[in-house]
Order: C-alpha cells, then sequence, then structure tokens
C-alpha cells in the first residue's frame, strides 16, 4: 500500500503523494515509450506492404470516410471525457469521476463496435488477411491498435472497481491516472492510423 509522503505539498495531485506512485507513474512513460516503439516498427511494416495489393481489392474501394471519422470521433471525445475524469478525481470528486470513466469506456466499446463492423464488411468484400500484403499489413496494424483498446477496457473496468472497494486513495489514484496515460496513448496512436492509413488509403490508389 503507498503511503503519502508528509513532506509533499497538500497541493500536489493525490496520484503524486507517494513515492511509490511517483516511481509507477514514471515507469509507465518508460513503458509508452517501448509501445511507441511497438507500433513504429508495426506501421513501418505496413508502409513498406503498402500498395502490394494484387489480385485484392483496392482501399480505396473499401474505406468508408464517414464510418472511419465517426470511429475518430469517438476515440477523440473519449481521450477528452478521459481528461475530465482525472480533473474530478483531482478534485476528489469520485462519483462524477467514475461518471466520466463510464463515458469514456462507452466511446471506446463504440469505436470497438465500429472497427468490428468494418472488418466483417471488408472480410464480406474479399478483402481478407491472406488477400495480398496490404491487407495483412492493415489488418495486423488496425488489429493490434485494437486489442490495445480492448485490453484498457478490461483493465480500466477493473481499476473503478478497486476505486469502488477501496475509495480514492495515493494508489488508486496512481492506478486512475496512468490508465488515462494510456488511453491518451491509443487516441494518439490512432490520429497515425487514421491519417497514414485511412486518408492515404483513400486518396493514394
Amino acid at each position: 500500500m503507498a503511503h503519502v509522503n508528509e513532506n509533499i505539498s497538500p497541493d500536489t495531485p493525490l496520484e503524486y503523494q507517494s513515492g511509490i506512485g511517483r516511481l509507477n507513474i514514471f515507469g509507465f512513460w518508460i513503458f509508452l515509450g517501448a509501445e511507441m516503439a511497438l507500433f513504429a516498427t508495426i506501421f513501418a511494416t505496413f508502409f513498406v506492404l503498402d500498395g502490394h495489393t494484387g489480385g485484392g481489392p483496392l482501399p480505396s474501394e473499401l474505406f468508408d470516410l464517414k464510418n472511419t471519422l465517426i470511429m475518430t470521433l469517438l476515440l477523440l471525445t473519449s481521450s477528452f471525457t478521459s481528461g475530465l475524469a482525472i480533473n474530478e478525481m483531482r478534485r476528489k470528486n469520485v462519483k462524477s469521476m467514475i461518471v466520466w470513466i463510464v463515458i469514456t469506456l462507452l466511446f471506446g466499446l463504440g469505436f470497438l463496435y465500429m472497427e468490428i463492423t468494418e472488418f466483417i464488411h471488408l472480410v464480406h468484400e474479399g478483402a481478407t488477411l491472406g488477400t495480398n500484403a496490404f491487407w495483412s499489413g492493415f489488418y495486423f496494424l488496425t488489429g493490434t491498435h485494437g486489442l490495445h483498446v480492448s485490453l484498457g477496457i478490461g483493465w480500466i473496468i477493473l481499476i473503478v472497481l478497486q476505486v469502488i472497494k477501496r475509495g480514492l486513495t495515493p494508489d488508486t489514484a496512481k492506478k486512475v491516472f496512468i490508465s488515462s496515460l494510456y488511453w491518451h496513448f491509443l487516441d494518439f496512436v490512432w490520429i497515425f492510423v487514421f491519417t497514414g492509413v485511412y486518408l492515404l488509403g483513400l486518396v493514394g490508389s
């Protein structure tokens, strides 16, 4: 259990009031750096395979800009509501914090629903994982991001249950803050997916 450092100013956010909390948050930034390297590698693989659509449908034929814009709006809005949850946490308003977290998760679930629906549509149109190199790269990149969103939703639900059971402490506040960093990171990655995969796919072929 994390203990509050009595030398810390009372104005310090709750998640930073214990030494363990500060170390964990710092360690998570390092973890996000490793995640960034992972996605950079997957993006590089995708761009190497981009254009290798011989014998299969072109992305410009199948991508739906309206659908993609809605998915992007859902994730970006969820990032905003995640920030509102942290703001409420720092005001020690647990009920409002949980409400904003639940809204964030609903936006995330909406994103996942639309992504799965899109995958089903693409497969129905003949763009499967084995159709060609481009579609393999597409499913690997977007699927990896979708898997991270799914894991994030499950993780955040467990953290909310801990807050409900234990209350808002430096330890649970640290977990809420770290999960918010993770969520913002996923939105950051999606911006690159949106521009590098969908927009370039629509105009580049």
